[in-house]
């Protein structure tokens, strides 16, 4: 029987015992060692380098003492000046960072509005450098204080290569925008999808604090999956991540492939809704789905072909989900993103063709919620990404690689030009 590597079990278990204290702190050794089924050696021996390394502090409890020892109840707690992160959201018409904390605390946050898809590839870093620098100076702190970034995007992303597969606001992939943000910042960058992104953010600080096993599907520009499994993000090979959007929903006799994202993504649902100037117009500006409503929140009525848009939608997406329940027997699936605007014309379809298609044998078995998080909350949750891997790595030594890692494929990154990196 081949047995683990006694390095790996170590980042391991360092890992479990950071994630519980920043989950349940203050908490004591005891209860650290019973919630990670490590051993009381165990846990004392990682606390205690913790605690030289600074990452986490002790706190005295009162008068509250221990009667074997007659000593007061030392609790544990992560240090918020441990670390500083900033994690950024590309979005179709923003870019968004946020600085936080080791906590995941948000010390600032800055919105930079700008037409992503139209800047060649040197500008697109240009601005994402931009962003992080105001947003590190609004933090009253320097690029020095920063110990990594994490940039995250709609598409699907090699985690550790950072190789941008395919990317729905951008102009060309694969792309070399770490690389390119490497040599502008000198800083540790990973790239991630937002999917990831936002699942980790609904773990840490939104709607599945209490789960280690669920599912987010974003709707926006494409449509993404996360994959929550034991607390930790689930990714394909090459660490891969999922774009939903690409799912085949044509039937077997068909010799045309359809896929969920031509009907179904916000751009392919606006484009749907026929030639309205005024839609086109706010469509460019990002406000197309703002746009459809009217005053009450809710689709005009008297535009039925928009009602008729969402719909088709919800009830594709819908049959999606139903096949990731299927597959996954989740207990719960997230909905995130621009699309639920929409609103019940969307969702209530959606929950129809969901509750209509699922396996009966599973149909008590997963809770489907929305969250109507703004692009801070994703950016936070690639803040929150950033900060697992320096949870997860010997600190100061490994995390996020300074240089691209190797890629086994003939598909190199493309550079990327720009005066900065001349």
């Amino acid at each position: 029987m081949k047995t683990a590597d006694p390095e790996l079990m170590r980042a391991i278990n360092r890992f479990h015992v950071l994630d519980t204290i920043r989950r349940h702190g203050p908490i004591a050794r005891v209860e650290i060692s019973e919630r990670t089924e490590l051993s009381a050696t165990t846990v004392s021996q990682i606390t205690g380098l913790l605690i030289e390394e600074g990452l986490i502090a002790p706190r005295q409890v009162g008068d509250i003492r221990s009667t074997a020892r007659g000593r007061p109840r030392v609790m544990l707690e992560l240090n918020p000046d441990a670390a500083r992160v900033v994690g950024v959201k590309i979005g179709a018409h923003r870019i968004v960072a946020v600085v936080t904390n080791f906590l995941g605390d948000v010390l600032a946050s800055l919105t930079l509005p700008v037409r992503v898809e139209r800047q060649p590839p040197g500008v697109v870093a240009d601005l994402v450098e931009d962003a992080i620098r105001r947003c590190v100076a609004d933090a009253r702190l320097s690029l020095k204080e920063i110990n990594s970034v994490c940039v995250s995007l709609p598409g699907v992303v090699e985690h550790g290569s950072g190789l941008i597969r395919y990317s729905p606001v951008l102009r060309k992939s694969p792309t070399g925008l770490r690389d390119a943000l490497l040599a502008r910042l000198d800083l540790p960058v990973l790239i991630e999808s937002d999917a990831n992104a936002v699942t980790v953010a609904e773990h840490w600080f939104r709607l599945c604090r209490d789960l280690d096993n669920f599912l987010v599907v974003t709707l926006e520009q494409s449509i993404g999956l996360g994959v929550m499994h034991e607390g930790q993000i689930y990714r394909g090979a090459r660490g891969i991540s999922f774009n939903l959007g690409d799912l085949v929903t044509s039937s077997p006799g068909s010799a045309a492939i359809s896929r969920l994202a031509d009907f179904a993504a916000e751009p392919a649902i606006l484009a749907s809704c026929g030639e309205d100037p005024q839609l086109i117009d706010a469509a460019r500006l990002g406000r197309g789905l703002a746009h459809l409503m009217g005053k009450g929140g809710v689709l005009e009525a008297e535009r039925p072909s928009y009602r008729q848009a969402a719909a088709t939608a919800g009830r594709a997406i819908g049959l999606a989900v139903a096949n990731l329940v299927t597959l996954f027997a989740p207990p719960r699936v997230v909905l995130v993103g621009s699309s639920l605007a929409l609103g019940e014309d969307l969702v209530g379809s959606l929950r129809q063709a969901l509750a209509r298609a699922v396996p009966p044998y599973l149909s008590d078995v997963t809770e489907l919620v929305t969250d109507d998080m703004d692009d801070s909350a994703w950016a936070r949750g690639a803040a929150a990404t950033a900060l697992r891997e320096l949870y997860g790595a010997p600190w100061g030594t490994t995390g996020p690689a300074r240089g691209p890692a190797p890629i086994n494929h003939q598909e190199e990154t493309a550079p990327w030009t720009g005066s900065r990196l001349e």
